[in-house]
């Protein structure tokens, strides 16, 4: 699927990790929704994941790529999909997708995907200091 085409029904097949509308006060001067609360929509969702990961605090270290295909809009649903992609000794790197459900009508919505982002995490410790990430827990519940 490229982003200019409607994302389907099966893509993705969990979950999203944080659900929001944008309201007026977040556009930017052209009127569509600001690229930095995106960029903190996206930071929120993927320390979600990284935090559940880790087993505790994580702290933002890196956005390591955004690409930004489609504009959103005031009013549109925005779905925000994280998944770890790699875990190291201290950090943890995270993959966000974003679409957006637009209901221009009130016959049916239009779901695209508007943006991509990988970010890297660091696990920190009560002493504020990078701490090793633990083994994956093979009997904890997955999350949705």
């Amino acid at each position: 699927m490229t982003p200019e085409e409607p994302a389907s029904d099966n893509d993705p097949t969990h979950c999203p990790t944080l659900r929001v509308v944008p309201m007026p006060a977040d556009t930017n001067v052209a009127g569509d929704i600001f690229g930095g609360w995106i960029l903190s929509q996206i930071d929120i969702a993927g320390s979600v994941v990284a935090h559940r990961r880790a087993r505790g605090r994580v702290i933002t270290v890196a956005v390591n790529a955004v690409q930004f295909h489609k504009p959103v809009f005031v009013g549109d649903l925005v779905s925000l999909y994280a998944d770890v992609v790699r875990v190291g000794t201290t950090s943890i790197t995270v993959d966000v997708t974003v679409y957006a459900e637009r209901f221009r009508n009130d016959t049916h919505a239009q779901r695209v995907r508007v943006t991509e982002a990988t970010l890297t995490y660091v696990a920190m410790g009560p002493d504020r200091r990078p701490r090793p990430v633990p083994p994956e827990d093979p009997d904890a519940e997955p999350h949705p």
